[in-house]
């Protein structure tokens, strides 16, 4: 029972001044974990009798949320029955538990849930997995110690449905779930559902995380806490005449964002006040629909703004850190794609004032746990309160990375009751780190829609960090994000760890799905990237060049036509890792190919047809001279070191046009993936075309069956005088058309074959005179 008596104001000033004095001195103020509350009436709550403690006339309360009184000198002067109201409100939180885990039940799924089993099984945690329908084969199900099915793909029937997925825990004998980010990991109800049902909440107090959720009180706890703000409205009056007077006297360009928002859903920039009308109309309905809920705030818009975080950490003792800034201002439609940390190009000083600032924000809401908080900053360096995410980041990668530490395994212990691991001053900031989200996205013209199916194959660079939750042959699914892995690298400085993430994101292979990773590659290369030059509308403002048509390079269709070259003459008898000999004794020296037209770089998986590319001649002079041509070009190549790495996987090394490289090859069912200069995948049932027979003897007098296959069309017959490259015949083989040209002018004699029979390898087609 929780009771607060009623006392005359002398007796109620001296005793908080006494409170003031010897409970909240010092040591127990930079705990923040103590207030003391008198009133007028009694008030009865049974939700902290085992956190409270009781004197003859005098309460108090181990809360993690310190924001009730905001300045306790002033606390006479507060509106005692609106305090009282405050009370109710704090006492509908159930007070997070502490217990020991043994087991962790991780409500989500994909790289987030495979990231904290890794770190759990490290510290001998097991781990129990829940998957819906659509996940039932995924490799976070596999990895668990546990796995239970929880209901259909849709998330609201499986992943968000909290009673489901906590009586799973209690099933599964698991003492804690750690919500990992997103679907509920920012749900005040489901912590406080935990702590009922006796499990430990990975995350903040459930009062945090109304606070924070709510963004008109989060700014309003910041203001008090002197964390700066952006000048805004956060008021009640949520009438759109109301809204409109208040962004006159802000002064446009105005952000609106929904009060409940996240994901860049509800927000709208009116840019004057002809078009604030219809602005706030859409970022209310599209508010309505994704929150259930329309109050907006609005906010001067900050132009050309950097979005520039802070990652906290708080636990149950009172102690706050961060772990210094990240930028995260590459952006597309709100979300990011490149995180780094530190942020580039800030001053020392504001780097420190940043941190104190994001503590602050943590101690003055009780933060127990992982948190981000979120600044804008301007071209000045100056900084501004954005949001506080009550959870931990899909980017946390990059501050581990910096620091040298595993944020997982700090929630895991912290969850347990422990201190933090490290004090502020002993969090080193070491060296530079990116995070490049790789989607399933098409983003061709800057349309970066998401788009789902099956992953061929995926492979990745061995010295990078890949976080991912899936391998070759899984799906990304139409219900969940369409995030395929995270690629973090370190460098010992920002040039030298953005030049390991290019190399990482060349050497990155998925086939299936086409990839945001050249486009990618295109920002890091751009000047003004490499300069540090980063902001929010970095994308938008350099379309053109980012999504500017390039000219395909010549090294992209030597590379190419010769694994196709190679890849058909490995699936001949002699083998393309047989010595190279045997290009002059058994197989017809020149090839011709339709390699798709590649119209940008970041079109990484293109089904090229025969009508879509150019006609590239590979002519083999000797063992390892070659000569490419298309387009009346000719470029003479060196081919060496041609060796099997895989299954149906090898690579080379080519010299050509004053350039040598490496190029690795990949031979799919039906595609064929070829990565070197360039990242494409080709159709192979549309892109080859054999010039001669793979196996043909006296190739000039005759022309034979490359493989056993049937005859689809005979294009010449007796007598008809033909000319080098002219097509003869077409057969299909392996599901696989071949058009059989011939190799000099000359005149047919004799036609050996007939359309629709089966022919065997070496048959002859067509004699030559």
């Amino acid at each position: 029972m929780l009771i607060i008596r009623r006392k005359k104001k002398k007796e109620r000033e001296r005793r908080i001044r006494k409170l003031l004095r010897e409970g909240v001195g010092e040591r127990d103020a930079d705990k923040r974990r103590v207030n003391a509350l008198f009133c007028e009436k009694k008030f009865y709550c049974p939700a902290f009798p085992p956190f409270c403690s009781f004197s003859s006339d005098l309460l108090f309360i181990n809360w993690y949320n310190t924001n009730l009184i905001k300045h306790f000198e002033n606390i006479n002067k507060l509106n005692w029955f609106q305090m009282l109201r405050a009370v109710q409100k704090r006492c509908a939180s159930t007070a997070p538990l502490i217990r020991p885990i043994q087991r962790v039940l991780v409500a989500n799924r994909g790289e987030i849930a495979i990231r904290v089993q890794n770190t759990a099984r490290k510290m001998g945690i097991e781990t129990v997995a829940v998957f819906s329908d659509a996940d039932r084969n995924s490799l976070f199900v596999k990895k668990a110690d546990k796995a239970f099915h929880i209901g259909p793909p849709l998330a609201a029937e499986s992943y968000l449905n909290m009673d489901k997925i906590i009586n799973t825990a209690i099933r599964s004998g698991a003492q804690a779930i750690h919500p990992g980010y997103g679907f509920l990991s920012e749900n005040a109800g489901f912590a406080d559902k935990c702590a009922q049902a006796g499990l430990v909440f990975i995350g903040p107090p459930a009062q945090a995380i109304r606070d924070m959720g709510a963004k008109n009180v989060s700014k309003q706890i910041m203001e008090d806490a002197k964390v700066p703000v952006v000048k805004g409205f956060h008021g009640e009056d949520q009438s759109d005449a109301n809204l409109k007077k208040k962004s006159q006297e802000i002064g446009y360009p105005v952000m609106l964002k929904a009060v409940y928002g996240g994901g860049g859903k509800g927000m709208r920039i009116a840019w004057n006040e002809a078009e604030f009308d219809e602005k706030l109309a859409s970022a209310r309905n599209e508010a309505k629909k994704s929150f259930g809920n329309d109050e907006m705030l609005v906010e001067k818009f900050v132009e050309k703004p950097r979005h520039v975080e802070v990652q906290v950490f708080g636990d149950h003792h009172g102690n706050y850190v961060h772990l210094w800034e990240r930028d995260c201002s590459v952006q597309r439609r709100h979300q990011k794609i490149i995180e780094e940390a530190p942020a580039p190009n800030m001053a020392h000083e504001t780097r420190l004032k940043l941190g104190e600032s994001a503590v602050r924000a943590a101690a003055a809401v009780g933060y127990v746990g992982a948190g981000t908080v979120e600044f804008i900053m301007d071209p000045r360096g100056e900084f501004f309160f954005m949001e506080m995410n009550t959870r931990l980041q899909v980017e946390h990668p990059v501050s581990e990375a910096i620091t040298g530490t595993d944020l997982v395994e700090w929630q895991l212990r912290v969850a347990q009751g422990e201190k933090l691991p490290l004090k502020q001053s002993e969090i080193p900031l070491n060296g530079h780190a990116f995070e490049c989200r790789v989607y399933a996205e098409d983003t061709r013209k800057g349309a970066f829609m998401p788009t789902a199916g099956r992953l061929n194959y995926v492979d990745f660079p061995e010295d990078a960090r890949i976080d991912t939750g899936v391998v070759s042959g899984d799906e990304v699914s139409i219900h969940y994000d369409p995030m395929i892995a995270k690629v973090v690298v370190w460098g010992k400085d920002r040039n030298v760890a953005a030049a390991k993430l290019e190399s990482a994101l060349a050497r990155t292979r998925i086939s299936g799905l086409p990839t945001n990773i050249d486009f990618v590659r295109r920002v890091l290369a751009h000047p003004e990237f490499a300069a540090g030059n980063v902001y929010t509308d970095f994308i938008p403002d350099h379309h053109e060049e980012l999504f500017a048509e390039s000219e395909t390079p010549a090294e992209i269709y030597v590379e190419s036509a010769i694994a196709h070259a190679l890849s058909a003459l490995k699936k001949s008898d002699a083998g393309v890792f047989q010595n190279l000999s045997f290009f002059r004794i058994n197989v017809a020296p020149k090839y011709v190919f339709k390699i798709g037209k590649i119209t940008s770089n970041f079109r990484t998986y293109s089904k090229c047809v025969i009508s879509d590319g150019k006609d590239v001649t590979v002519r083999f002079d000797s063992e390892n001279r070659l000569t490419v041509s298309y387009d009346g070009n000719s470029y003479e190549t060196l081919l060496n070191d041609i060796e099997a790495i895989g299954d149906n996987e090898f690579k080379f090394t080519l010299e050509a046009n004053g350039r040598r490289w490496s190029t690795v090859v990949k031979d799919l069912p039906e595609t064929l993936m070829v990565n070197g200069v360039g990242q494409n995948e080709y159709a192979t049932p549309a892109v080859y075309e054999a010039f001669d027979s793979l196996a043909g003897g006296a190739a000039s007098h005759s022309a034979v069956a490359p493989m056993p296959g049937i005859i689809e069309k005979i294009l010449v017959k007796p007598g008809d005088q033909v000319t080098t490259g002219q097509a003869l015949v077409v057969m299909t083989a392996m599901k696989m058309e071949y058009i059989i040209r011939a190799p000099e002018d000359s005149t047919i004699e004799h036609i050996k074959c007939q359309a629709g029979k089966n022919v065997p390898k070496n048959a002859v087609l067509v004699q030559f005179a």
